[in-house]
């Protein structure tokens, strides 16, 4: 069992300014509502209806909207593994190169007689 270390720094709360979150979302600026604490905020039912609905939409769009980028990337992975798995099939063999004719060595034979007595070298 483990003890709590009595001089150990306590983690620190951040409570967002409600007012200032709405001020920044209605002037359409996210960045710097999600700098001042959009994500943490905390269902408050104390807050004004039209405030609080405000701020928690937002915050679910913003989720929403993460996710569905996530989504994407992970499709887009997932399309370029198959793409180069696909490609990996499809391309040829590659062929080893030889001095030597691909005919096996009795039809390269028959062809040299053919080509004797044809008298062409």
């Amino acid at each position: 069992m483990t003890r709590p270390i009595p001089d150990a720094p306590q983690p620190v709360v951040i409570v967002p300014d409600v007012r200032r979150l709405a001020a920044l979302i209605l002037a359409d600026d996210l960045d710097a509502a999600l700098q001042a604490g959009l994500m943490e905020f905390v269902d408050d039912p104390t807050l004004a209806p039209a405030t609080r609905e405000l701020i928690l939409t937002t915050q679910r769009r913003l989720r929403e909207a993460w996710d569905a980028r996530d989504r994407y990337r992970a499709r887009e992975k997932r399309l370029a593994r198959r793409k180069a798995a696909r490609d990996a099939r499809r391309s040829p063999a590659t062929a080893v190169v030889s001095d030597k004719s691909a005919l096996p060595p009795a039809a390269a034979a028959a062809l040299a007689r053919a080509r004797a007595r044809a008298g062409s070298p």
